[in-house]
């Protein structure tokens, strides 16, 4: 079926519990030039060149669609906001008791977890197996972990830790998701 590379946002301006959707500081954005340029250069350099480059995807949330611009730019392409790849919903709307709960639920498993949180892993989960064509998705710290766990048959909540713009790499042809690569790790400050 395809191969789907989930992309860490670049790094953000603001927290979970500081900013409902900041976008990207500067930082961010020259991590989000560097990940274009190596997509790019991984995505050109088969046999057919520009010939069929994958399919980009985009949480909706600001972070996500500011790392998208310099592959979209540089491909000319459109970015297809994909809902299911978002952050986790917190239960509250509060920013500091929801930087709080991240913390809480990221050190616990995912079967720990209310019914709502858990709905979402199994709605990523099922959106990126049900993937068609080699994409591209950029997305959120604990939406690749939901995969990487899902996929590793591991309840535990962060089983990695991804880097800004790192790029997890999965195959679901056998209708399963299979880690291809895991992205590069960091200890980034989740909050």
């Amino acid at each position: 079926m395809a191969l789907i590379q989930l992309v860490r946002h670049g790094k953000a301006a603001a927290g979970f519990g500081s900013h409902r959707d900041p976008g990207l500081d500067d930082l961010g954005r020259s991590q989000s030039e560097a990940v274009a340029k190596l997509l790019d250069h991984q995505h050109r350099t088969g046999p057919n060149g520009s010939a069929n480059l994958p399919i980009l995807r985009s949480s909706p949330l600001a972070r996500a669609q500011e790392t998208a611009i310099p592959l979209q730019t540089l491909w000319q392409a459109d970015v297809t906001i994909e809902e299911r790849v978002a952050e986790i919903p917190s239960p509250t709307e509060d920013l500091a008791a929801r930087a709080q709960w991240l913390q809480n639920a990221m050190a616990g498993n995912w079967s720990d977890l209310d019914q709502n949180s858990q709905q979402w892993r199994q709605n990523i989960v099922d959106y990126l197996r049900s993937c068609s064509e080699n994409c591209i998705i950029f997305s959120h710290y604990v939406a690749i972990n939901a995969a990487v766990s899902y996929a590793q048959g591991d309840d535990k909540m962060r089983v990695f830790a991804p880097d800004n713009c790192s790029v997890t790499s999965f195959d679901n042809s056998s209708g399963e998701l299979v880690i291809v690569d895991l992205g590069v790790t960091a200890d980034t400050f989740v909050n």
